[in-house]
């Protein structure tokens, strides 16, 4: 005899909601571990969240930023300026207020347009500011601080190299490279303008890059020099979609959904022309590796 199965229950989103409340100390607890507070029973839900929402690790600026100070001890990586859709005075008023309470790191803003360079510049000073107008970069300086010295600058031991297909694909490949000096990354080096239209410019600068701990390879129109890259190096390859191209490269998006479907395995993507967020990718797995260094080091 053959028999069915009760119906399931419709869904409810009411029950759901009862469901989650019930169970919202577990989902209190992660977060107010990752900032060493208890969680002790006499520890309420409420008291828990009063403490995450009330961190002095907060500057406030104006009504319009609040800049989150821990996050290099939190997440690995500084807090970093996006320019780009900002006021030019808010925009200028962040990297002051950031210099002046963190005033032995470099306070670093991308995506910058030379208009809003110019308000920076002129409540900053010349003296303390500097732009890279290739990659769009503005960052602090100062008369006795440099990038390599700077005494808040974490040294970070390793290499990275950073590759473009093209040179309408430098300015983001500037922005990694730039972003990674500029956080203390000791080796950047840089091997542009070849593309896949040419192999031989790849092969026979296979030397520059092929030792590196990290590749990060930028690449529009077809986007197939990640996968290249990535068959000839044993070193985790970021591939960076760019937004380079004809009609049919759609701003990128052909790259992007050939570098998600290469054929080397391990390849990693990140955003279209987001070459910053392929340096912090780069920045944590070299701490990472130092660190773990540190570690065995000590236990020996």
């Amino acid at each position: 005899m053959i028999s069915f199965r009760s119906k399931p229950k419709s869904f409810s989103l009411h029950s759901f909601i009862l469901r989650i409340g019930k169970y919202s100390h577990r989902f209190i607890f992660f977060p107010t571990r990752l900032l060493s507070f208890q969680s002790d029973d006499d520890v309420s839900n409420f008291e828990a969240a009063s403490k995450l929402g009330s961190s002095t690790d907060v500057l406030l600026i104006g009504n319009y930023a609040k800049i989150d100070l821990s996050r290099k001890s939190r997440a690995g990586f500084p807090e970093v300026i996006f320019g780009s859709g900002k006021d030019a005075n808010h925009l200028a008023n962040i990297m002051h207020s950031m210099q002046k309470r963190m005033e032995n790191n470099t306070i670093i803003a991308t995506r910058v347009s030379a208009e809003q360079y110019s308000v920076i510049e002129a409540l900053l000073g010349s003296h303390a500011v500097q732009y890279r107008s290739e990659c769009r970069i503005a960052h602090t300086v100062s008369v006795s601080q440099t990038p390599s010295n700077n005494s808040q600058t974490e040294s970070i031991s390793g290499s990275v190299a950073v590759l473009c297909a093209g040179t309408s694909d430098v300015a983001v490949a500037e922005e990694a490279a730039v972003l990674l000096e500029l956080s203390g990354v000791s080796q950047v080096t840089r091997v542009y303008d070849v593309g896949v239209a040419g192999i031989h410019r790849l092969l026979s600068n296979l030397d520059k890059f092929n030792r590196a701990d990290v590749v990060i390879v930028c690449a529009g129109m077809d986007g197939a020099l990640p996968s290249v890259v990535g068959g000839l190096v044993q070193a985790p390859v970021i591939a960076v979609p760019t937004s380079v191209g004809y009609g049919a490269s759609f701003q990128g998006v052909s790259a992007l959904l050939t570098m998600l479907n290469s054929c080397a395995p391990g390849v990693t993507v990140v955003n279209i022309d987001n070459g910053f967020g392929a340096a912090v990718s780069a920045y944590k797995m070299l701490r990472l590796k130092q660190q773990n260094k540190n570690i065995n080091n000590d236990k020996k």
